[in-house]
């Protein structure tokens, strides 16, 4: 088996097994409890949702939360808007986008592990949301169509990747024009290298596959996006940090990228029809000012 399947499938068994530990199928990394390692470190889990996010989900989606930020804040939702979630393991934070973007919008969660769709899945059904759907596949290989969503959020996952270029790229390709990405994810300070990452924990850990600072802007640019930022808030190892990544992909139509505002009068004509993409935000196509609605 070649070492980039070999990863692969280490990460797909790890996040398997935790699945299965909180629905009680298995004993899991810490006995009976429906919790997994990563969830005792502060640094990442559930504890990093605010009460207010936690409460009202069922016990089984905070309990699978293995990431390491809230990228449904650092996303900033708006109603009407179509989210897709990289890895979204027991689906928290498809469930929170799909409380964000309201009735009108829609939250798509991809993960290739079975055992993590079907615990979202009957998460969904327990917490009662419907404008969701749940899709088996690879972050590598997105089951979308080019243009379907507005954002594309993620937590703790780009770095279990084995092929991160590529899962950029479908970013890209499944974004629509002003679309934009807002993620968190474990990065390296610049100065380490991919062995001192890998004395810093396991790839199955999100440390050791991290990238670095420079090289998720580098990649990023690559990609097609512009406006790219990464923010460390808080660490998780010896030089290395939860980030908050955010970047655009431009909108040829309007020559304004999702993060620009517009005058009154370009907004006046990329939001009619009101299409879910382009230099304007919900407000400005629910009758408020449309200076308030660009983004």
């Amino acid at each position: 088996m070649a070492e980039t399947d070999r990863l692969r499938e280490k990460v797909r068994q790890r996040y398997a097994e935790a699945a299965v530990s909180v629905t009680g199928g298995g004993a899991g990394c810490c006995g009976g409890e429906a919790v997994t390692t990563l969830e005792l470190d502060q640094s990442f889990g559930s504890a990093l949702y605010p009460p207010a996010d936690r409460d009202g989900l069922p016990i089984a989606a905070v309990a699978a939360s293995l990431g390491c930020g809230n990228p449904t804040v650092v996303a900033d939702l708006r109603p009407g808007e179509r989210v897709l979630d990289l890895g979204s393991g027991g689906g928290i934070d498809v469930l929170l986008s799909a409380k964000r973007v309201g009735e009108s919008g829609f939250a798509y969660g991809v993960d290739m592990t079975t055992e993590m769709i079907e615990l979202a899945r009957a998460n969904a059904e327990k917490a009662g949301v419907t404008n969701v759907d749940f899709l088996h596949g690879t972050i590598e290989n997105l089951p979308l169509p080019n243009g379907t969503v507005d954002v594309v959020i993620s937590n703790c996952v780009i770095n279990l990747s084995v092929d991160k270029p590529r899962v950029l790229a479908e970013m890209f390709r499944v974004l629509a024009p002003g679309g934009r990405v807002g993620i968190s994810d474990v990065v390296a300070e610049d100065h380490l290298t991919g062995e001192q990452r890998a004395e810093r924990g396991e790839y199955v850990g999100c440390i050791a596959g991290a990238l670095s600072r420079q090289e998720y802007l580098e990649g990023l640019a690559g990609a097609g996006f512009v406006d790219s930022t990464v923010s460390f808030t808080h660490p998780v190892a010896d030089g290395m940090h939860s980030a908050v990544i955010r970047a655009t992909k431009p909108d040829a139509s309007t020559g304004h990228p999702a993060a620009a505002c517009c005058t009154d009068d370009e907004a006046a004509q990329c939001c009619e029809p009101a299409a879910r993409s382009g230099c304007c935000g919900p407000s400005a196509r629910d009758g408020q000012p449309a200076s308030c609605g660009c983004r």
